[in-house]
């Protein structure tokens, strides 16, 4: 199989970070070794820290296992999941870039119909860098693409756009089905390639997938948590959900943009829907509670930083959600743990990782 072709520039190559989260060695990153290897990564070792985690040569990066998350961040630990992908969050926070882009290790380089290997993350790059239209739907997807315009009717006073704070990439392959939706479809795969992107409207939630997404961590990086899942949660697969929740929330009451669509990775196994049900059991019934809060949610005028709207939300979260279950008390805490932890950190030179190469 032909390697994928070596892009010509390397787009903010000094001013964005890869965070992968991981239990394992890091072998897929040769796949993706033309389009990574100039960036710097953040890996963030879930499970045992005393596990070696292996890195192909070749690639500049930090990696921070729990012991170094109870090092850094002391008390303050308890705000990072344990035993679960939301663990990534972590490397969201000590980042010094303007720009994420996070992926799983069991994504890999997909290619679009005409066999031509997808560079993913540099269409999230683009997605960011573009305006975003939240304001007003245009039925040509995104207007600022070559080939593409606002089409007749679309109000001149709004063709400026918003700001991007988010890129949120989707997957051929293995879908990602919920655990309900996998046992009834246990062999079905997604081979559509849809060429589009689209600004996901004010005032619409989406469920956010993390293991191919993007986003301006100056914009919207202090939103970006991903819950309390996992090791002693009552619930797990809702991490990224969560943070879509909250973010779609942030993003409405600040004039900010999300968009949806391309770039595609290829995702390459279903996890046990069985092991699925178990951690999702509880946040099936609860979206059901969540949804709803968060399609209402309004934040005061004076909430101009995403710090203060995510604080608010938090008081929210605990006064409305609280009533469905007391986890949502204690993440609503920890929703607080995690902003005085990001405000810390990020007031402070960058701590010393575990290793690096």
């Amino acid at each position: 199989m032909a390697g994928p072709s070596v892009p010509a520039t390397f787009l903010l190559k000094d001013e964005l970070d890869i965070v992968i989260p991981t239990i394992r060695n890091l072998d897929f990153l040769e796949m993706w070794r033309p389009f990574f290897q100039p960036y710097h990564l953040i890996i963030v070792q879930d499970g045992d820290p005393s596990k070696t985690i292996n890195v192909p040569e070749g690639f500049d990066y930090e990696l921070y296992n729990r012991n170094d998350i109870n090092r850094i961040l002391g008390p303050k630990a308890s705000c990072i999941s344990f035993k679960d992908s939301a663990c990534r969050c972590f490397g969201y926070m000590v980042s010094k870039k303007k720009y994420i882009y996070t992926i799983d290790d069991d994504c890999f380089v997909a290619k679009d119909p005409s066999g031509k290997d997808i560079n993913a993350l540099q269409q999230h790059i683009t997605n960011l860098l573009c305006p975003s239209t939240p304001l007003f739907f245009n039925t040509l997807y995104d207007p600022y693409r070559d080939g593409a315009d606002f089409v007749r009717g679309y109000p001149f006073s709004m063709r400026e756009g918003a700001k991007t704070a988010v890129s949120h990439g989707l997957w051929l392959n293995v879908p990602d089905y919920d655990a309900p939706t996998q046992l009834v479809k246990p062999l079905e795969r997604n081979t559509r390639f849809v060429d589009a992107v689209m600004t996901i409207p004010k005032g619409t939630l989406f469920p956010m997938c993390g293991m191919n997404l993007a986003f301006d961590r100056e914009l919207i990086g202090p939103a970006m948590y991903f819950g309390l899942m996992g090791d002693g949660q009552p619930i797990g697969r809702y991490d990224d959900m969560w943070a879509g929740w909250c973010v779609k929330v942030i993003c409405d009451h600040l004039g900010l943009g999300v968009k949806t669509g391309l770039p595609y990775i290829y995702h390459s196994k279903a996890s046990n829907p069985f092991v699925n049900l178990k951690k999702e059991y509880k946040g099936i019934f609860w979206q059901e509670e969540c949804i709803p809060f968060f399609q209402n949610a309004t934040l005061p005028k004076d909430c101009t930083t995403v710090q203060n709207c995510y604080i608010e939300l938090s008081k929210q979260v605990k006064e409305k959600l609280g009533k469905v279950d007391e986890y949502f008390v204690k993440l609503a805490d920890a929703m607080v743990t995690w902003i005085e932890a990001w405000d810390e950190l990020n007031g402070t030179p960058a701590a010393a990782a575990n290793g690096s190469a």
